[in-house]
């Protein structure tokens, strides 16, 4: 492929997010020069992509929506198919495709003629997925939202609901959204508090871009997932975890996630895990499900979920049910 090839291509993708580019920030991730991103940007209208531009001091350039998918020009069955399998996608804790799902949904439904959208928004009314499990569900159309607005540092409003049940309105600049475990979290600086925040995206309701743009600002942290992991550590220690794990540290974390529990080595073949998590219940599962000798520290709570989840796995094994538990009923399907 030639370099100007491909260059077109990368100009095509980053045209494909939901947000305008000025030409000076196109030129500086192409590593061009302005006169170069004019020359491509005919170049793609030449082809046929319509590439819309604006003036002034917040003008740049978009991808106009309702073309065909550059550069995949999928027909539109096949569109219809990919946006309702990335909807699957985000809206399901599948371990490692989450955020990418979400980035491409955001990308396709950005070009999707307004026909397809309302097929694919169709589909998504009428389908009920089953749940993969007890962990909090998040809205697809809220993540695409939040990602569309930190592609933009556009200011998003919405309605929060803490762990205490109480809602306030928001007004933040969304930074980046983080995949922890089962859960989705919205790193953000918080405009009325004036201070860096994380949400919960399943306690989030009716986000709302304003439209207004901001300059980056600098998170006071390595990343998104090291503040995640640094807010989640400085929770009361009603709710720590500390447990000693027969397993390497590399594959604990890997199998845990650094936003769900810190690990530290202790030696070949253990490590020593602490962790902040929202229920002790789903923790107790999480340990089990680890394959791993382990030994817990703290709290006696958690050892004591430890002990009810290993007596009904006992009784399950032997045919039994818990005491005064009704037998489960009868189901066929069809």
């Amino acid at each position: 492929m030639s370099e100007t090839s491909a260059r077109l291509l990368n100009l095509l993708s980053l045209l494909q997010t939901p947000r305008e580019w000025p030409g000076s920030e196109l030129a500086d991730r192409l590593r061009v020069t302005t006169r170069t991103i004019r020359r491509d940007i005919e170049r793609l209208r030449d082809l046929g992509y319509p590439v819309h531009a604006t003036m002034g001091a917040e003008g740049g350039y978009r991808l106009a929506a309702g073309t065909a998918m550059p550069p995949l020009l999928l027909d539109d069955e096949e569109a219809v198919a990919i946006a309702v399998g990335l909807r699957s996608a985000a809206g399901h804790t599948v371990d490692g495709i989450e955020e990418a799902s979400v980035r491409a949904l955001a990308k396709l439904e950005q070009v999707l003629p307004s026909r397809l959208r309302r097929r694919v928004g169709a589909l998504g009314t009428a389908t009920v997925p089953m749940p993969a499990g007890d962990g909090p569900t998040v809205d697809p159309a809220h993540l695409t939202a939040l990602a569309a607005a930190v592609a933009n540092r556009e200011r998003l409003r919405f309605t929060y609901r803490a762990g205490d049940g109480v809602r306030s309105k928001r007004l933040v600049e969304p930074h980046r959204l983080v995949s922890a475990g089962r859960r989705w979290y919205l790193v953000a600086y918080d405009n009325e508090r004036e201070d860096w925040r994380i949400f919960r995206v399943d306690r989030l309701s009716e986000p709302y871009p304003t439209g207004v743009r901001t300059p980056p600002r600098e998170l006071p942290a390595q990343d998104a997932a090291a503040f995640v992991t640094e807010r989640m550590q400085g929770l009361g220690p009603a709710c720590a975890a500390e447990v000693t794990v027969q397993a390497s540290a590399a594959e604990v974390c890997k199998r845990l996630g650094r936003a769900v529990a810190a690990v530290e080595p202790l030696g070949e073949g253990a490590c020593r895990v602490r962790t902040r998590p929202d229920c002790l219940e789903w923790t107790a599962v999480r340990l089990a499900m680890l394959g791993s000798e382990f030994t817990v520290h703290e709290p006696p709570e958690l050892a004591e979920h430890l002990r009810r989840l290993g007596g009904r796995m006992l009784r399950a094994a032997a045919g039994g049910t818990e005491p005064g538990a009704a037998a489960p009923p009868h189901t066929r399907e069809g």
